[in-house]
C-alpha cells in the first residue's frame, strides 16, 4: 500500500511536469487558431463556407491528447483518492453499527449542544439501520466526506485568495459559473475517459460540481468583513497573516461553514448520478428502481437520502 501511494505521488509530479509542457504547447497552437478563426468568422456570416465551429471536434482531440499524455498523472490521482475513499470508507464499515451511530449522535451534541439534535441523529440513523441500508448509507457518506474534504481544501485556499486579488476572482467567476451550470451528466463523460468506472469517477464529477460552492462563500466571507476591524487590526500593527487569522477568517467562518453545508446537500444531490458510473451508495437502489420500475424501492432509497440530508445539514448548522 505505501508502495503505491508513492508511486501515486511520483506520477503526481510527472503529472505537474506535464501540465506545464502543455501550456507551453498550448500557447504555441492559440496563435494558429486565433488566425483560422478570424479568416472563417466572415466567410460563416457571408454564408460562404457551410463549416461550423469544431467545438465537439476539438474537445474529443483534447481529450485525446489528455488521456494520452496525462495516463500517469490519472492513475497517481486515482490511487491516492481511492485510498482517501478506502480510509473513510473503513472508519465507517469496519466498527460495529451502533458505535458509529453512538459516535455521531456525541459529535452532533459536541457540535451544537443540544439534546434534540443529537436525538433527532439518533433517530436518523436508528430508520437507516431499520430499512437495511446501512452499507449503501455508510458508502455514500464516504463519497459525501470525500467530496466535501477536497472541495473545502482547495475551495477555502482559492477563495481566500480570490478575496484578496479581485482580478482573480474576476477570471475565476466565468468558470465558476460553467462549473455550476453545465448539465452534471456533462462531467461523467471526462470523469469516465480519465479515471474508468468506479468510486474514483463518481468523486471526481461530484468534487466539480461542488467546488464552486465553498469558493464563492469563502469570498463572501472574507470581503465581508467589515472596514472598521480591519482597520483596527492594521493600527495595532497586525501583519496580514494575523489580520487573516485573527480577523478575516473569524468573520467569515459562519459564511465557510455554510459553504461547508453547502457541499454536503450538493454532494449528497449527485449520489444517484455518481451511481451511474459505478459508484456505490444510495445511488445504487433508486437506479435499480428506476431501470425496474420498482415504486418501493425507490421511494425506500429516496427517504433515507432525505433523512441522512437532514441529519448532516442539522449536524452541522453554524449559529452566530
Amino acid at each position: 500500500m505505501t508502495g503505491a501511494l508513492w508511486g501515486a505521488v511520483l506520477s503526481l509530479a510527472a503529472g505537474l511536469w506535464w501540465c506545464l509542457v502543455t501550456l507551453g504547447a498550448l500557447l504555441v497552437w492559440l496563435p494558429g487558431a486565433l488566425w483560422w478563426f478570424v479568416q472563417w468568422l466572415p466567410q460563416r456570416l457571408l454564408g460562404l463556407s457551410d463549416d461550423k465551429l469544431p467545438v465537439g471536434a476539438t474537445a474529443r482531440r483534447a481529450f485525446d491528447y489528455v488521456q494520452d499524455g496525462a495516463a500517469p498523472f490519472f492513475d497517481g490521482l486515482s490511487v491516492a483518492l481511492g485510498a482517501v475513499i478506502d480510509a473513510i470508507l473503513w472508519a465507517l464499515q469496519a466498527p460495529p453499527e451502533l458505535v458509529v451511530v453512538v459516535a455521531f449522535v456525541l459529535l452532533a451534541w459536541w457540535l451544537q449542544r443540544s439534546w434534540r439534535i443529537a436525538l433527532l441523529v439518533l433517530v436518523a440513523f436508528l430508520f437507516v439501520l431499520d430499512q437495511g441500508y446501512w452499507e449503501e448509507t455508510t458508502e455514500s457518506l464516504t463519497l459525501v466526506l470525500a467530496s466535501c474534504l477536497v472541495c473545502m481544501g482547495i475551495g477555502v485556499p482559492v477563495g481566500i485568495a480570490a478575496a484578496h486579488r479581485p482580478r482573480l476572482y474576476a477570471w475565476l467567476a466565468p468558470v465558476l459559473d460553467l462549473m455550476q451550470t453545465l448539465p452534471t451528466f456533462v462531467y461523467l463523460i471526462p470523469a469516465i475517459v480519465f479515471f474508468g468506472l468506479g468510486m474514483v469517477p463518481g468523486l471526481i464529477a461530484t468534487v466539480i460540481f461542488v467546488l464552486p460552492a465553498p469558493i464563492r462563500l469563502t469570498h463572501l466571507g472574507i470581503t465581508g468583513t467589515p472596514p472598521a476591524l480591519l482597520e483596527a487590526a492594521q493600527a495595532f500593527g497586525a501583519t496580514p497573516r494575523q489580520t487573516l487569522w485573527k480577523v478575516e477568517l473569524p468573520f467569515a467562518l459562519p459564511q465557510i461553514m455554510a459553504g461547508l453545508n453547502q457541499a454536503i446537500m450538493l454532494s449528497l444531490s449527485m449520489v444517484v448520478i455518481a451511481a451511474l458510473v459505478g459508484a456505490d451508495g444510495l445511488g445504487v437502489p433508486v437506479v435499480r428502481a428506476l431501470n425496474s420500475v420498482n415504486t418501493a424501492l425507490g421511494f425506500e432509497a429516496g427517504l433515507v437520502i432525505v433523512v441522512v440530508a437532514i441529519l448532516l445539514d442539522r449536524m452541522l448548522r453554524v449559529r452566530r
